[in-house]
């Protein structure tokens, strides 16, 4: 066996006999390592000599990729020479962080508002602090209010991280990754983005939120911290999870009301514990989207007409000219690189926004997407394999959903206008939120197999690539928005979403990622994380939640730079105290 990270175990399986991740392996005496490829773990190929290294990987089971696009490990073994293999993990490297852009862009222009338009049409309101227009109240239920934060932008912030947890979970070798992403991002939110507010802007927390959001985190901690104690989550427990969620959402709707009913149903000002929320923040920069629209200035002043293949090409360009010129050259150098992205997800998902006019109905496009959107999704679904199945061995799927999707566009192109949406023009937005959740799957399956792939060449255990690489990768969006928002004068609003928004990812990550995995025959999922390193990543993140549920209420909610720097110090010492867990210069002893 190797040194180093090598020498960390970790165990889940469906239920059966557990598969080893990163444990140890003994071979039965007598028979060599390359023939008995069943038992041996696939990070074991580095031991072998480089000429070996092509037979080991096709020949061990092990090291089959499910699902994905590309073979990661094939063609950094087999493809590249031995002597290329840095040049092949820097463009491994560039594709993973690649592939976070393509998670961020997806889940901020295109997944985001279609959810939006959905709870629009669902009734939702979207803000939690302003007052419709001449003070009637939003249409649909009165306890709605707070309940598109928690459901649906909820969902809509954390669906890489949950698509990420889903798509790990669904194989029993890279489970170790979506309990190290959901730990590390966890510690990492709650003392570096925590940590980093109270730098950039002392404020007074939000109490009783804090203190909510606070206890229902550490239930969700402590919940899975007995999974992996007992090594194994049946049904129940999966459900216990979503069920766990569910109940935060009503305690959120009925908090929000008790409040209320307090105020008197008015909107005073915000309290030292309640968030306030912006009401004259900048402007936000219009989205790929809506790249063709004027700004009053440049608002002609006779409507005119526009051709379809104008309102097509207008449509489908990702650059704002005239905010490329004014920008800096770092963000030109980081648009260039998100334009190939932007532009095929505009091929591909539509987006209704409906604080515009017109919906942003863009009828060619649209009628395009008619065609784009199903085929997407049954050529991304199973990486492919439900679209290329062949129907009585003749026809195959994706020309079957051609031919239809094409006649359906053709009618709405003939019965529709470019100046008007049609009545049923919402239904756009379920298609889009669609499209934009099966580009962030197959996005996150290719993360997770390329993490799989690294670790394999670094020797490194899932659970250390999952804290760090992968919960970096996921919660750098949240980060610099945070920050943002603290600099912008919302500290207390950044703070809230910190520990907000994680519970939704751990509930119904660990909840739904392991409920997927089960069958009727079969109602469990075997965790048993055998890795010291798992243990380091719960007490790390608890420690953290009971130091500042003691530590906030100590300092009456008023958090200042003494605040940020010691949740930024205990960040450093966790980190140190994981690394050097992974490679064995520490040594724990496993429950």
């Amino acid at each position: 066996m190797g040194q180093g990270a090598a020498g960390l175990p970790g165990v889940l399986s469906l239920a059966g006999t557990p598969l080893l991740l990163d444990g140890e392996h003994t071979l039965p005496p007598g028979e060599d390592a390359l023939s008995h490829g069943r038992g041996l773990d696939c990070w074991e190929v580095r031991e072998h000599n480089s000429s070996e290294w092509c037979h080991f990987i096709q020949s061990n089971p092990d090291c089959q990729l499910d699902g994905g696009f590309l073979d990661y490990l094939d063609g950094v073994f087999c493809v590249f020479p031995p002597r290329l293999l840095p040049l092949a993990v820097t463009l491994y490297a560039l594709w993973l962080l690649y592939l976070f852009i393509i998670l961020g862009v997806t889940a901020e222009k295109f997944f985001c508002p279609n959810l939006s338009a959905i709870s629009t049409n669902l009734k939702l309101s979207h803000n939690v602090a302003h007052p419709c227009p001449h003070g009637e109240r939003a249409p649909g239920l009165f306890l709605d209010v707070p309940l598109h934060g928690v459901t649906f932008l909820a969902f809509g912030n954390g669906a890489p991280d949950v698509f990420s947890a889903v798509v790990a979970f669904s194989d029993p070798r890279t489970a170790g990754l979506a309990i190290g992403a959901i730990f590390g991002a966890g510690v990492f939110v709650t003392t570096v983005v925590a940590g980093g507010i109270a730098l950039v802007k002392p404020f007074t927390a939000a109490s009783r939120p804090f203190l909510r959001d606070v206890i229902f985190y550490m239930v969700a901690v402590f919940l899975t911290f007995v999974v992996l104690y007992l090594g194994r989550i049946r049904l129940g427990e999966a459900l216990g999870y979503l069920g766990l969620y569910v109940f935060y959402v009503l305690t959120v709707v009925l908090c929000t009301w008790i409040h209320r009913r307090q105020r008197g149903d008015g909107l005073a000002p915000p309290g030292p514990w309640e968030p306030e929320m912006p009401t004259d923040v900048e402007e936000p920069e219009p989205s790929s989207t809506n790249s063709g629209d004027y700004g009053e200035e440049y608002r002609p002043l006779l409507p005119s007409q526009e051709s379809s293949l104008r309102i097509l090409t207008t449509a489908l360009s990702p650059l704002d000219y005239r905010k490329w010129r004014r920008k800096p050259w770092y963000w030109r150098l980081f648009k260039a690189f998100k334009v190939p992205v932007e532009l095929v997800l505009l091929l591909t998902v539509p987006v209704v926004d409906p604080d515009k006019d017109d919906l942003n109905w863009r009828r060619p496009l649209n009628c395009l997407h008619i065609l784009t959107s199903p085929l997407l999704c049954v050529l991304t679904l199973k990486s492919g394999t439900y679209g290329l199945y062949q129907i009585q061995g003749v026809f195959p799927v994706w020309g079957l959903v051609t031919l239809v999707a094409s006649a359906l566009a053709l009618i709405i192109f003939i019965t529709t206008s470019n100046e008007e949406p049609p009545k049923y023009h919402c239904v756009f937005a379920f298609l889009g939120f669609l499209a934009s959740a099966m580009w962030i799957n197959a996005a996150a399956t290719e993360l997770v197999n390329i993490l799989r792939t690294l670790g394999i060449i670094f020797q490194l255990s899932n659970t250390v690539l999952g804290l760090t690489l992968l919960a970096w990768g996921n919660s750098i969006g949240d980060t610099f928005s945070d920050l943002t928002m603290a600099r912008q004068g919302y500290p207390r609003m950044a703070f809230s979403a910190c520990f907000g928004g994680i519970i939704f990812n751990i509930l119904v990550g660990v909840g739904l990622g392991c409920l997927l995995q089960m069958t009727s025959s079969q109602p469990l999922v075997k965790l048993e994380p055998d890795s010291p390193l798992v243990w380091v990543l719960a007490g790390a993140l608890g420690l953290s939640l009971v130091f500042s549920f003691v530590t906030v209420p100590a300092q009456c909610f008023q958090l200042g730079k003494a605040y940020g720097v010691c949740l930024l110090t205990y960040y450093l010492l966790f980190l140190s105290v994981a690394l050097l867990t992974e490679f064995r210069v520490i040594h724990f002893s496993t429950p």
